[in-house]
């Protein structure tokens, strides 16, 4: 009898058993809560040994700071994504908003919320969660100044009017665990979008109205594509 040749495995690199660690957490924390990424939780994940995790994550908080950085970040790339820069600054603008309003992000929008519950008790968190609310407000402050000189927004001061923009959105995102609106029939899902036409000088519906512009285009491009 011939035994048959086992396949070769591949050993990781440590930047990439790094990474597919960090990934997992981060997956683990979208889907269950930052409480839940534990060396052991993650090891189980990767079939790995929790030595393995603990060779590159000796402290668990700092685990769970990064997968909260690699979440946000993926976050904020894939709602105001780079390579879109020379898009007109209130399609942009339209985009992030109108997809926050829309709940398409109400999984990081749980996670931003157990995020700033936690810092509380967690130090590296906090340190986390601070700079990706930096990094978040420096990207809209620069997207809203772009915006003014183009023409497309009006306002004397654009961090300001990007601080408004974003304590709106934290506002919806206080209600990411909830399914029920307040008493009285509001509406809530529009109030950032609601707040940035009137901090932007923006017509009522505008966004909207550019988010759907761009969604006919796309589908008539498609349409049109041979196949």
């Amino acid at each position: 009898m011939t035994s048959r040749a086992q396949p070769k495995r591949t050993r990781k690199s440590p930047e990439q058993r790094r990474a597919e660690i960090v990934e997992t957490a981060a997956r683990i924390a979208l889907e269950e809560g930052l409480e839940l990424i534990t060396l052991r939780r993650v090891a189980e994940e990767l079939s790995v040994r929790p030595g393995l995790i603990s060779h590159y994550f000796p402290v668990a908080d700092h685990l769970v700071s990064e997968a909260f950085t690699h979440a946000t970040t993926k976050e904020r790339e894939s709602l105001l994504p780079p390579h879109e820069q020379d898009l007109p600054p209130v399609d942009r603008l339209a985009r992030f908003l109108v997809g926050l309003a829309d709940g398409d992000y109400l999984d990081l929008s749980r996670l931003w919320l157990n995020a700033r519950h936690l810092s509380r008790f967690k130090d590296p968190l906090r340190s986390a969660v601070r700079a990706q609310e930096s990094a978040t407000r420096t990207a809209l402050v620069d997207l809203i100044d772009s915006g003014v000189r183009a023409g497309e927004f009006t306002t004397g001061d654009a961090l300001r009017a990007a601080l408004h923009i974003l304590i709106a959105v934290d506002g919806l995102g206080a209600y990411a665990n909830d399914d029920a609106q307040p008493e009285g029939g509001l509406d809530i899902s529009d109030v950032a979008v609601e707040t940035a036409e009137t901090r932007l000088g923006l017509a009522p519906g505008a966004l909207r109205a550019r988010v759907r512009a761009r969604s006919a285009g796309s589908a008539a491009a498609e349409a049109s594509t041979p196949r």
